[in-house]
């Protein structure tokens, strides 16, 4: 079974958003820069004395909305372990990859797709950890 590993959400001004997460939640944000589209990663869970973190907590990030990409909406990153697998699996039960699937440094291949409910969604083929 494949979890869900991160959220993501559009913006529109950067400094707005960082700050709203931040005041509002406790939210600990990483602006990133242009080598990474302006990303900024939401850090929301504090980890214990040992490293741990609350169970099924997951962190997320915020990016620039942009004209030229659909659907731009709060959606949900899918961790699979063969994307190209993934991808046919999403294909073959009715959904619509839009793309190929993109490498982010350090991080691993990542895609978007649309649901049959026109949902856009991700996966992510995380690096090898370690």
């Amino acid at each position: 079974m494949d979890s869900v590993v991160h959220f993501e959400m559009p913006y529109d001004d950067r400094a707005r958003i960082t700050r709203f997460y931040e005041a509002a939640f406790g939210w600990v944000t990483q602006p990133f820069g242009r080598e990474t589209g302006d990303y900024v990663l939401a850090t929301t869970a504090e980890p214990d004395q040992n490293g741990s973190r609350l169970p099924g907590s997951i962190d997320g990030g915020f990016y620039p909305r942009n004209p030229e990409w659909p659907s731009q909406h709060p959606s949900v990153v899918v961790a699979v372990t063969d994307i190209a697998a993934a991808m046919k699996r999403v294909t073959d039960a009715g959904g619509k990859v839009l793309g190929d699937p993109m490498d982010i440094p350090g991080v691993g291949k990542y895609v978007s797709f649309f649901d049959t409910e026109g949902n856009r969604v991700s996966m992510l083929q995380p690096l090898p950890r370690g």
